[in-house]
This record gives C-alpha cells, structure tokens and sequence, in this order.
C-alpha cells in the first residue's frame, strides 16, 4: 500500500495516533535548547519516561496493534515537535521500516536560518522474529546517506509475548552503524 498524496499521508497519521497526543503532557518548549536546537536527547528521555508508563495501556486496543508502538512514538512526536517543527514520515510498506525527519529551524550565530534534521528510524520485533538492531542499523545508514546526516535513532519496540517488562527492556544506549556512525539505539 502506498499512499501518494501526501497531504493524505499526514491525514492518515494524524487519525491513527489520534488520542496519544492528547495525553502527552510534556511541554514542547522545554525540548527547545538555549541556541534554538530541538533537544532530541531530552526528548528521547521523556519519551522513555513516558513509554514505561504508557506503553503497554496505550498500544492496547488501538485499531492497528501491529503498529500501536510506532504510532504512539508517532503521536508523541507529533506533540512535543509541532511546536516548531514538522515530523516528516516515511512508510516502507512491505520493507519493514518507518522513517521519520524531524525538521526543526534555528538562527545560527551568523542569524542565518537553519535547519536542524534529526532521522529517526522505527522498527518493531514481534513473535518468532530476530532482533531486528542489524538491519534496522543497515536500513538507518542508508537513510542517513541520503540525507547526508552523520548520526541517527534506532527505535525498536519488542511487543513478543516473552519479551521482558517494559520497564526493564526500555533503555538507551549508544551503538556504532556498519557505515560507523554513531546511532542512539531506544529499546522499548
């Protein structure tokens, strides 16, 4: 399935994570570092703060449970960047990927008007599959080359059934991409 307009695109990705934004209280400035930068560490920490919480009720009866945990990572997104930002997605139907932009403008110190881009990518492991770290990392990397960024997010939700709680399995780390970048890795 792929959706070609992509003003139907966004449509279709506001109605699905319709209800999550609702209940993300973080403050969408508080994301905003003193240079103008959107801080995504800060945000990814929130974020893992609030899956822990959340993450195993709101995926739960969702219309489309295989893809509750992107949406709702979806959905915080949409909250906590659409103060000054965009969230730009795109769906590999049939790869096994969602890709994510967050666009975010700043003044640079020659008050030039800047774009800081941060590429996200959202894999999710479900039952009988492998860990899904190398080829979402292969998958990131070429992402990342065309856009041209040298750091990017790996985002893999576990929803098997023996998978360890939530509050024990989200964590963030540091890993290396085979192309050497270095990547934030958030397993939730």
């Amino acid at each position: 399935m792929r959706i070609a307009n992509p003003i139907y695109r966004e449509v279709v990705a506001r109605v699905l994570t319709d209800g999550v934004e609702a209940v993300v209280f973080a403050d969408p400035r508080s994301f905003v570092r003193a240079d103008g930068r959107f801080d995504m560490a800060a945000m990814l920490d929130e974020f893992t703060q609030f899956w822990v919480e959340n993450g195993e009720i709101l995926p739960s009866g969702r219309r489309y449970p295989e893809a509750a945990p992107q949406l709702v990572l979806m959905g915080f997104l949409q909250r906590v960047v659409n103060g000054g930002g965009y969230v730009e997605r795109e769906y590999g139907f049939g790869r096994g990927r969602i890709d994510l932009l967050i666009r975010w403008p700043y003044s640079a110190p020659d008050g030039r008007r800047r774009w800081q881009r941060e590429a996200v990518e959202l894999k999710v492991r479900r039952a009988g599959e492998a860990d899904p770290l190398r080829r979402g990392l292969a998958q990131l990397d070429g992402y990342l080359d065309r856009l041209g960024l040298d750091h990017g997010i790996l985002v893999i939700f576990d929803t098997r059934p023996e998978a360890p709680p939530i509050a024990e399995r989200t964590v963030t780390t540091t890993v290396t991409s085979p192309a050497g970048r270095a990547v934030t890795l958030l397993r939730g």
